[in-house]
């Protein structure tokens, strides 16, 4: 039987003691209100940007695509609606590139790769946070290494004052579009070093809103203007999740289960003045998890971490229209993952890691002569990490071996990739919070499932998607002691990015419906993210603290230079959808009891198309949201207990603008949420 110092010396051969054992005693503390140690900060070479705690609750924001939008450097595509189709895409490098973890395990869809953060909810999430490149942290699964940019959920851990053994929180919202949201969290305390939770929601609407379906012509006439009811935009979702956390003398772990089950109507896009569609889909989501940190004694030098998930994910599509063409397909995929990584301390201010990690997945359909493919992926990393004086610096290596199998037909050659990345950060001056950074990451996303086997549109020649990063920037943090201002913060980046081998889809013949994916795209990236905080204390109580952020890119399509027409050429257009401005505003002013908060989206002019002409345009748009607070604290009662409640009402799109974020899908004008929590 092996012990934790036999792990660790066979992972990696290093020999002096330092100490590297305090973190698990800080992640052992429970009941801080606010904020909980989980990673050794002091080695973060270059800091995410994060939304947690108080911050995080105030923003008018039903899910965690709608929170991520305030982040610097961030696009969504956003289909409308509470249950349309939500993704992320960091720095223009496209959705695919973007790795979503939960509670430090990667969420996986091999079937298109695009993760829908509308399938979760800011109920039960601690802390957002956003990485580009990759969180810089050495001691983490392979997985982490490989991705352009990440995001990390946290979901809440619970936390118990005093001799309390349990934690219940109640939420319940209605609003606009028939609104029905209730949803109960649920902390029991089982041991001293054991805890439970369990979080359960459930969500109904209508999907109705009116919304303003406008077409100019070219010559800046108007061809109709009018406004309608969206249709087919219904959602019933149930979402179930049980987590049990648990820690030892020397380390912790975190189990976790979840469920999701979906039906929603696919209201469409608003075209040939067809106002309603009559699509609908289904999704069923299960994934368990167990995430493990010095569970076993080891030296003080090595620390282990374990992941282990199974996942199961069914789909069906259905579009019973045979004008257009009739589908019934579903689709099933499965996940199992398995990590270890170990980290050792050469000196006191030098670690070494090394992760390995095994992926298997398989896609089953219903669709005529599918491939049934299997997928194999073996992932190791090599990283480092050491500070000398005020420099801090990592670099990392990334070996990925993709073995493919198919039931039917070929299958594409067998992949071997090796990936590099270099992180850097200086702070100049010891008693000033000042620090300038720089990265390089080359890294690349495999096809997926459905762009090598997708029935008469796949393509088993496809090559991985390159992506090549530089980024220089720097960041100023100030507390003060004095006055009215208590904390300043300003952070800024400017970034190079290469898109190579970019896959798209190309037509295949005259036929509307057959396609072929090709790797013939190159898109090149230059931009400037820039991003303040600042907080107020000011007389009477009154805290107010905002924030905000704002990016530019200039990102340019060179995928095929024959397309290089002067006037619809798309040949160096800005690619579709990525404005050349966009930013946001967040103020958060608290008094006594009450809280009020609001929050700014704009996104500037942008084109549909790479070819940047006049009927590719978009206007630019952007949204005003209000929230208003109260928070009542109940006596004891007879039983000596005590509660909470809090009843926010929202106002979304107080303008009551009318846009799209994706080309004829419209999104919703003002409208109205009505919120109350309480937490026993």
């Amino acid at each position: 039987m092996f012990s934790g110092r036999a792990i660790c010396a066979t992972f990696l051969l290093a020999a002096q003691p330092s100490v590297v054992a305090a973190q698990s005693k800080l992640d052992s503390i429970q009941g801080l209100s606010e904020v909980v140690v989980l990673a050794d900060r002091y080695r973060e070479v270059i800091p995410s940007q994060r939304l947690s705690g108080e911050k995080l609750e105030a923003l008018s924001s039903f899910s965690v695509a709608d929170a991520i939008r305030y982040f610097s450097g961030v696009q969504i595509k956003d289909y409308g609606g509470i249950g349309g189709l939500k993704t992320v895409d960091i720095r223009s490098m496209g959705t695919n590139h973007l790795g979503v973890f939960y509670d430090g395990i990667q969420l996986g869809n091999a079937q298109n790769g695009q993760i829908d953060l509308g399938k979760f909810s800011l109920d039960n999430i601690e802390e957002i946070s956003l990485y580009n490149g990759q969180k810089s942290e050495i001691f983490q699964p392979a997985k982490d290494f490989g991705s352009a940019g990440t995001v990390y959920l946290r979901t809440r851990r619970p936390r118990f004052a005093g001799s309390e053994r349990t934690n219940l929180n109640a939420f319940f919202r209605t609003g606009s579009f028939d609104l029905v949201n209730p949803s109960v969290l649920w902390e029991q305390k089982i041991t001293k070093n054991i805890s439970s939770s369990l979080n359960a929601e459930y969500i109904y609407s209508s999907g109705k809103y009116p919304f303003r379906y406008r077409k100019v012509r070219p010559d800046k006439t108007v061809a109709w203007d009018t406004t309608a009811i969206r249709q087919n935009g219904d959602i019933h979702s149930f979402r179930l999740e049980g987590g049990v956390n648990g820690y030892t003398a020397s380390g912790q772990w975190h189990a976790k289960t979840y469920f999701y089950d979906s039906e929603k109507g696919i209201p469409g896009a608003i075209v040939n003045n067809v106002w309603k569609r009559s699509q609908r889909q289904w999704d069923r989501s299960f994934f368990a998890q167990l995430s493990a940190k010095n569970i076993v004694p080891t030296p003080e030098s090595c620390e282990l971490l374990l992941n282990l998930k199974y996942a199961n994910d069914w789909m069906r599509y259905l579009n019973p229209d045979t004008t257009l063409m009739y589908l019934d397909n579903a689709f099933r995929q499965q996940e199992v993952y398995a990590s270890v990584a170990s980290k050792y301390a050469i000196l006191p201010s030098w670690d070494v890691n090394l992760s390995v990690d095994y992926q298997w997945n398989t896609l089953s359909s219903n669709l005529k002569n599918f491939a049934f493919p299997t997928r194999n992926t073996a992932l190791a990393a090599l990283a480092t990490a050491f500070e000398w004086r005020r420099i801090k610096a990592q670099v990392s290596l990334l070996g990925t071996f993709v073995f493919e199998n198919t039931q039917h037909g070929n299958r594409p050659a067998d992949k071997q990739e090796y990936t590099p990345a270099a992180f850097l950060s200086y702070q100049p001056f010891e008693r000033h919070s000042l620090n300038f950074r720089a990265f390089y990451k080359r890294i690349f996303r495999m096809p997926t499932f459905n762009d090598l086997y997708y029935t008469d549109i796949g393509n088993i020649k496809l090559l991985p998607e390159y992506t090549t990063q530089y980024n220089v920037g720097f960041m100023y943090d100030k507390i003060f002691s004095r006055g009215v201002v208590s904390q300043l913060s300003f952070r800024a980046d400017a970034y190079y990015n290469e898109v190579t081998d970019k896959i798209i889809a190309v037509p295949k013949g005259n036929g509307q419906y057959r396609w072929l994916m090709m790797n013939l795209g190159y898109v090149e990236i230059r931009g400037v993210d820039a991003s303040g905080q600042i907080t107020w204390g000011l007389p009477a109580g009154v805290q107010v603290s905002a924030s905000l952020s704002y990016t530019y890119q200039r990102a340019q399509d060179f995928s095929n230079p024959k397309d290089n027409d002067p006037v619809a050429g798309s040949y160096g257009g800005q690619i579709a959808y990525i404005p050349w401005h966009n930013g946001s505003a967040i103020v958060n002013t608290a008094w006594r009891s009450w809280d009020l908060n609001y929050s700014f989206i704009y996104v500037g002019e942008r084109y549909h198309n790479s070819s940047n002409i006049r009927e590719n345009h978009e206007q630019p748009w952007y949204t005003h949201d209000l929230t208003v607070g109260k928070t009542l604290r109940l006596r004891r009662g007879k039983a000596g207990l005590s509660a909470v409640m809090k009843i926010s009402a929202e106002v979304n799109n107080v303008l009551n603008q009318y846009y799209d974020v994706v080309l004829n899908y419209p999104m919703p004008g003002r409208n109205f949420k009505v919120i109350l929590k309480v937490a026993i």
